[in-house]
C-alpha cells in the first residue's frame, strides 16, 4: 500500500512537471519559433496558450514590437573633408519571426552594425551643408539602404534620424562669420533696394510738380504747418526766390543808384 501510495506521487509530480514544461503561454506581441528534434516547425506558435512536446521541441520568443536602436556616435570626414560626430537612432521591427532566428545569429547586433557603417558611408559622400540643410533627404536614403540589408533577417527599418552633428570649434567659428557676412550683405541689398525704390518714387513726384506748380505751391505750406507745430525755438524755412526779387532788383536799379550818389 504504501509502495503504491509513493508510486502514484512519483507519477503525478512527473506529470505536473510535464504540465509545467509543455504549456506555454506568448503574449499578443510575441511569437515562439519551435524547433523539433532540431528542425524548424513551418508556423510560429501564439499569441496565446500553446503546448510544447517537453524534451523534443525548443522555443524561442521572438518580439514584434518596435525597437528603438541607437547607434553610437560616429567619426565622419564629409565630401568638402571637415571631421564631424554624428549620431543617429533608428526604428525597426522583426516581420518574420523564422528568418530573424535562422537566417541572423543576433538580429539586433547586425542590425547595428549595418546602421553605423552605413551613417559613416552615406554621410561622407555629403557635404556639410547638405548634411546640415538636407537632413530629411538624408534620413530617407539611410532608412532605405538600410532596409535594403536587412530585409533578409525579417526585419523592416522605418526610421533612421540623425539626431545630432557635432561640428569642430573652428568650423563654428567660420560659419558664424559667413553667417554674419551674408546677413550683412542681404541688409546692404535691401538697404539699396529700398533707396532705389524712393529715388523712382521721387522721380515722379518730380514729374507730377513740374506738370502741376501749383501743387509745388501746396507743398510749402503744408511744410509750413508741419513746421509750426513743432515744439523747437528755431524754425528754419525756405522762402521762394519770387518773393523776395522786386527788393533784390529795385536795389540794383539805375534810379537807386544815383539818389544814393545825391546823398553822398
Amino acid at each position: 500500500m504504501t509502495a503504491a501510495l509513493v508510486v502514484l506521487v512519483v507519477v503525478v509530480f512527473l506529470l505536473v512537471l510535464f504540465l509545467i514544461s509543455a504549456v506555454k503561454v506568448a503574449r499578443e506581441y510575441e511569437r515562439g519559433i519551435i524547433f523539433r528534434l532540431g528542425r524548424l516547425l513551418p508556423e510560429p506558435k501564439g499569441p496565446g496558450l500553446f503546448l510544447l512536446i517537453p524534451i523534443v521541441d525548443r522555443m524561442v520568443k521572438v518580439d514584434l514590437r518596435t525597437i528603438t536602436l541607437n547607434i553610437p556616435p560616429q567619426e565622419v570626414i564629409t565630401k568638402d573633408n571637415v571631421p564631424v560626430r554624428v549620431n543617429a537612432v533608428a526604428y525597426f521591427r522583426i516581420v518574420a519571426p523564422k528568418d530573424a532566428i535562422v537566417q541572423i545569429e543576433n538580429f539586433m547586433v547586425a542590425t547595428s552594425q549595418i546602421a553605423q557603417t552605413t551613417l559613416r558611408s552615406v554621410l561622407g559622400q555629403h557635404m556639410l551643408d547638405e548634411l546640415l540643410s538636407e537632413r530629411e533627404r538624408i534620413n530617407s536614403i539611410l532608412q532605405e539602404i538600410i532596409d535594403e540589408a536587412t530585409g533578409p533577417w525579417g526585419i523592416k527599418v522605418s526610421i533612421v534620424e540623425v539626431k545630432d552633428v557635432e561640428i569642430p570649434t573652428g568650423m563654428q567659428r567660420a560659419m558664424a562669420r559667413q553667417a554674419e557676412a551674408e546677413r550683412e550683405r542681404r541688409a546692404k541689398i535691401i538697404s539699396s533696394e529700398g533707396e532705389f525704390q524712393a529715388s523712382e518714387r521721387l522721380k515722379d513726384a518730380a514729374e507730377v510738380l513740374e506738370h502741376h506748380p501749383v501743387a509745388l505751391q501746396l507743398r510749402y505750406l503744408q511744410t509750413l504747418i508741419e513746421v509750426s507745430g513743432s515744439a523747437s525755438t528755431t524754425i528754419i524755412f525756405p522762402a521762394p526766390i519770387d518773393l523776395i526779387r522786386p527788393f533784390l532788383e529795385g536795389g540794383n536799379s539805375p534810379g537807386a543808384d544815383d539818389s544814393q550818389h545825391d546823398a553822398a
